[in-house]
């Protein structure tokens, strides 16, 4: 496992990187890592993610709890449902790359069955219900998703997608819009023959070899579903 200031360095690069490529505006977008002694580094609110400092960079115990100075982004919580939700998950992504979420503003998934790539890396791209930003309702809509899927779509909002650690969260998250622009441009040449059943599956048994797709025996939504259930308790109460 690298170390914090590794981890904090990793989080900038990728921060840059996404600002660079036009997946995040202003100061959109979120990335957390979990670090080895279970802790989450998370980027701080109303910063850009193309210039951000790693001493910017928030603290957080796995309960949510800022351990130190700064603000975390005000969809922590979504963050912190992926790491309740999957104990193979290390890193969150969350961006708003313009072809991904013109679909989410669709409420449709990004198609899977023209590429061999993105078959083969993510299978399936799948939107989220709505739920309103910086609120429980957000990672309730993940939920569903992360049981099955490492790259999902919230619905009028943007891209999620999670790895083992951040690198290979934020490449799933150049996959998916990469995906999105070809599925795009193909529409608008008139379509393409999608990838059929037979073709799928000899893709699917490529994924099972490289170890890729989500074990069941990693996602576990209960502890999630009661910590969200304690944080709007507490939100009542106030």
């Amino acid at each position: 496992m690298p170390t914090e200031t590794r981890l904090r360095e990793a989080i900038c690069d990728v921060g840059r990187r996404m600002w660079s490529r036009s997946q995040v505006a202003a100061n959109d977008g979120n990335i957390s890592v979990r670090t080895d002694s279970n802790e989450v580094l998370c980027t701080p609110s109303g910063v850009s993610k193309g210039f951000m400092d790693p001493a910017e960079l928030v603290k957080l115990s796995m309960d949510g709890r800022t351990m130190g100075e700064g603000r975390p982004s005000s969809e922590v919580l979504l963050h912190l449902a992926c790491y309740w939700a999957r104990r193979d998950v290390g890193a969150v992504v969350h961006a708003h790359p313009p072809y991904a979420t013109a679909f989410a503003a669709l409420g449709k998934p990004v198609p899977t069955r023209y590429l061999t790539e993105i078959a083969v890396a993510l299978q399936e791209v799948p939107c989220a219900e709505y739920g309103a930003p910086g609120t429980s309702e957000v990672p309730r809509s993940a939920l569903p998703m992360l049981e099955t899927a490492d790259a999902f779509l919230l619905r009028n909002h943007g891209v999620v997608t999670v790895g083992t650690d951040v690198w290979e969260a934020y490449h799933r998250m150049e996959t998916v819009e990469q995906g999105a622009m070809v599925a795009t441009i193909i529409a608008q040449l008139g379509g393409a023959e999608p990838l059929d059943d037979e073709q799928l599956c000899d893709l699917a048994a490529i994924r099972r070899e490289q170890g890729l797709g989500v074990k069941a025996a990693d996602y576990d939504p209960t502890d999630c579903l009661k910590r969200l259930s304690e944080q709007e308790e507490a939100i009542d109460r106030e």
